[in-house]
C-alpha cells in the first residue's frame, strides 16, 4: 500500500470511525438544515470545514502553532452547540445575514478548531516529507465526510417522512427535524464540553 493510500485510508475511518463522533455529530449538526436538494449547498459547506481544517492541521503538524490540546478539545464540542444554536435561531435562510450564505465561513472557521484535534492526533505519525501524507489524510478526511454526509441525508429525509406522517398538523417537518436534531446534538455536545473542560 502507497504513503497516500494508507493516509487516504487513515483519514477516511478516522472521520467515519465511531470513536471520531465529535466530529460526525457535527457534521449531522450542520447538515440538519438541508434536503436531498440542497446537496451542492451543503458540500461547499463541508468542503469549506476541510479547508478550515487543513490549514490548521498543516500549521500544527509542521510544528507552525502549538496548540493546547485541552483547550482544543474543549473547544471542539463548543463548535458543534454553536452550530446547533444557530440552527435553531435562524428560521428563515432568505433572510439571514448575507442571505444564509455566510455558512461556509462559519464551517471554514470551526474547522480550524478541528483541525487542531486531527493534528493532536497525527502528529506523531507524519514524518518529513509530510505534503504527500497530509494530502492524503485530508483527501480521506473529506471522502470520509461526502459518506457521513450521504447517510446522514437518507436518515434525515427518513426522519422527515415519520415526523410528516406522525404530526402533519405540527407544521413543517423539515423544521421540525431541525429543532430535534439540533437540540438532542446541542445536548450531548454541551454534556463533552463540560466533562473537557480545562478549568
Amino acid at each position: 500500500m502507497s504513503d497516500l493510500q494508507a493516509f487516504l485510508t487513515l483519514g477516511f475511518r478516522h472521520i467515519t470511525d465511531l470513536a471520531a463522533m465529535d466530529h460526525i455529530l457535527f457534521l449531522l449538526a450542520l447538515a440538519a438544515i438541508y434536503r436531498g436538494r440542497d446537496w451542492r449547498r451543503s458540500l461547499w459547506v463541508i468542503s469549506a470545514f476541510t479547508i478550515g481544517h487543513s490549514a490548521t492541521l498543516a500549521l500544527a503538524v509542521t510544528g507552525a502553532v502549538v496548540l493546547p490540546t485541552a483547550l482544543i478539545e474543549f473547544l471542539i464540542p463548543l463548535t458543534i452547540v454553536a452550530t446547533c444554536v444557530e440552527n435553531l435561531l435562524v428560521r428563515d435562510r432568505a433572510r439571514a445575514w448575507w442571505g444564509g450564505r455566510y455558512r461556509p465561513v462559519f464551517a471554514g472557521v470551526f474547522g480550524l478548531v478541528h483541525g487542531a484535534g486531527f493534528a493532536n492526533y497525527l502528529r506523531g505519525l507524519f514524518v518529513a516529507p509530510i505534503a504527500l501524507p497530509l494530502f492524503g489524510f485530508n483527501l480521506g478526511i473529506e471522502l470520509g465526510q461526502i459518506a457521513v454526509l450521504a447517510l446522514a441525508a437518507g436518515a434525515l429525509a427518513g426522519l422527515d417522512r415519520c415526523l410528516g406522517a406522525l404530526a402533519p398538523q405540527a407544521g413543517s417537518p423539515l423544521r421540525l427535524r431541525v429543532v430535534l436534531v439540533s437540540t438532542l446534538v446541542a445536548v450531548v455536545a454541551a454534556h463533552w464540553a463540560v466533562q473537557r473542560s480545562p478549568w
